[in-house]
């Protein structure tokens, strides 16, 4: 990082806090940031009526659902104030790609790294350059052929099959999922898959379309506990609703929004070079890198390899999350945190190995616990910055109050 974006974000030694603004002040608008916008000013409150989902979801940030994500404003906030074109930001906790896909599209280089094969898969996919007619001509191939299977007519001699044989018919979780239809549905497309040069973003459509078709209530898609076989009060439709018994229509319909997603992102997709690590960040060599802008899991709070199941399942994928970082299935208790502590203060230890002194760390953390201040210290990072932000839109069913800490740290020798 120059020495001009150092100066800029140690003006002083004393900590920058950002408060709670009072109802009605203006939230800051990320296309106006600059290097020379102070901390004190930023109010990154936003609520629905000034980031709207459609924003928040643009182009590619919405190929897929996934939990636990930060939204890409706060990513272009950070790059606009610390970065420049002719730099390179570093995600260790890259999940669904954000900072990464942020980053290309202002210009400024990126590279991930993370411990899920879904979510390298699904980052790939979002940053990968397109021949867009040939994505269009396979995705409408592959609906057109996915169809033909599974409603054959007079003239078509191809039907579906479901051999108890088959690899899914032996998958406990597959089975338990997804009615026969739906899960022959998904078999079918995925089956197909090979004969085509865009296969990975098609393995997205295909884990797009598993999630949506699984045997779970309209509103808790999130966080199934257990499969829904029964009609059941929906309170996202406010009638009764019935579990889903097909995959087709998914199918169908997720394959033409990943096409408008991929097209809208290539509008707006700079040649700054993006790259994606499989591996754990305590390890990895991302060699060099000018800084950090990062949202590392919260402690206990989600299992994310658990939420993709059914990518795993399905596609085959390879289980590392023994490997996760502050898994909820490990809880908060006392001896969950002190390991998280240790575990990211050795990822953020190995990515100042490629850092210069003085480069900074733009950490997002739902800190409630107070743990980040020891993690700085044990990696001899300077807390320069901390911005508070209220998180006052939340999804589902779940309206409590939350907030986040940026924190902004800076290498020292």
């Amino acid at each position: 990082m120059s020495k001009s974006l150092v100066q800029d974000a140690v003006q002083t030694n004393e900590e920058h806090r950002v408060g709670l603004y009072e109802i009605g002040t203006e939230c800051t608008d990320p296309s106006q940031v600059s290097k020379e916008t102070q901390l004190e000013s930023l109010n990154l409150n936003w609520a629905e009526k000034d980031l709207p989902q459609k924003k928040r979801t643009k182009h590619v940030h919405g190929l897929h659902p996934y939990l636990g994500k930060f939204i890409p404003q706060l990513v272009e906030v950070f790059i606009r104030k610390y970065f420049s074109p002719s730099q390179r930001v570093f995600d260790p906790f890259s999940g669904s790609g954000t900072t990464l896909i942020q980053a290309n599209e202002l210009g400024v280089h990126s590279v991930g790294c993370d411990i899920s094969a879904f979510n390298v898969l699904l980052t790939r996919c979002k940053s990968q350059k397109y021949n867009i007619e040939e994505l269009r001509k396979e995705l409408t191939d592959i609906i057109q052929k996915t169809k033909s299977i599974l409603r054959p007519d007079l003239f078509t001699e191809t039907k579906r099959t479901d051999s108890d044989d088959s690899d899914w018919a032996k998958s406990e979780y597959l089975r338990k999922w997804y009615s026969p239809q739906a899960l022959i549905d998904l078999v079918v497309f995925r089956d197909l898959i090979p004969q085509y040069k865009n296969q990975d973003i098609m393995k997205i459509v295909l884990t797009r379309a598993a999630r949506s078709a699984r045997l779970t209530t309209h509103f808790d898609l999130d966080f199934p506990k257990k499969p829904q076989t029964e009609p059941y009060y929906c309170y996202k439709h406010g009638r009764t609703c019935t579990p889903v018994q097909e995959a087709w229509k998914f199918l169908r319909r997720y394959s033409i929004d990943v096409m408008r997603r991929v097209e809208q992102f290539s509008h707006h997709r700079k040649e700054a070079e993006v790259s994606i690590i499989h591996g754990d960040s305590r390890s990895v060599n991302p060699h060099y890198i000018d800084g950090v802008i990062t949202s590392p899991p919260y402690v206990g709070m989600i299992d994310y390899h658990e939420q993709h199941r059914y990518a795993y399942e399905l596609l085959g994928l390879e289980d590392f999350s023994s490997g996760e970082i502050g898994p909820a299935f490990k809880g908060a208790g006392k001896s969950a945190k002190d390991e998280y502590q240790a575990l990211l203060s050795e990822v953020f230890r190995n990515a100042a190995k490629y850092m210069d002194d003085g480069a900074l760390f733009v950490i997002v953390a739902g800190d409630r616990y107070g743990l980040y201040p020891k993690i700085a210290d044990s990696c001899n990072l300077e807390q320069i910055g901390v911005v508070k932000r209220h998180v006052n839109r939340r999804t589902g069913r779940r309206s409590s109050e939350f907030y986040e800490s940026i924190f902004i740290w800076r290498k020292i020798g």
